[in-house]
């Protein structure tokens, strides 16, 4: 897979959570910050990252930083949806994607509905299982988006054309 240059893409952020996280330390409790931030340009590249720091905005920054890391071109038809069926699986969290009609919109829970509104997909239905971890549950998204093909290369793939693939 090649790796995709953040700085040509126009790209958007989401934050999908905050959490205050404490460490005991011998002096007391120190409070810290971590974000899960979620960026895509609407136009088939999307990913995730976490931040941790002291403060929320420097934690957003660092998620956004790290989420650049992880870009991923998603596969999307002509009614912006996904071409089949597809279970994306991260830790004990999975997310069934079904390709959706023109029309339908995004069916989606909170964390998954985050990743596919940024990745530029507006017809879709997807059912999150498993664990609800927030992390685990967009990481799972993302995951079942990269595994997405197009007829074309499962043709190419088999030797055969679309048509006959098709039927």
């Amino acid at each position: 897979m090649k790796k995709i240059d953040p700085s040509t893409l126009d790209l958007k952020d989401k934050v999908v959570s905050i959490n205050r996280v404490t460490k005991v330390v011998k002096g007391g409790r120190t409070m810290r910050f971590s974000a899960l931030v979620v960026v895509g340009d609407g136009n088939g590249h999307v990913g995730c990252g976490m931040g941790k720091a002291a403060e929320i905005p420097d934690a957003i920054r660092k998620g956004k930083e790290d989420a650049m890391k992880n870009i991923i071109k998603v596969e999307r038809n002509e009614f912006d949806s996904i071409y089949h069926d597809v279970t994306g699986k991260y830790g004990s969290a999975s997310v069934l994607l079904m390709p959706a009609a023109e029309g339908t919109g995004i069916i989606a829970g909170g964390p998954a509905r985050a990743v596919l509104e940024l990745a530029g997909i507006r017809n879709i239905r997807a059912k999150s299982q498993g664990s609800n971890n927030k992390r685990n549950v967009v990481s799972a998204t993302i995951e079942g988006l990269s595994r997405v093909t197009t007829p074309e290369a499962v043709a190419k793939l088999r030797g055969i054309t679309v048509e006959e693939l098709l039927g």
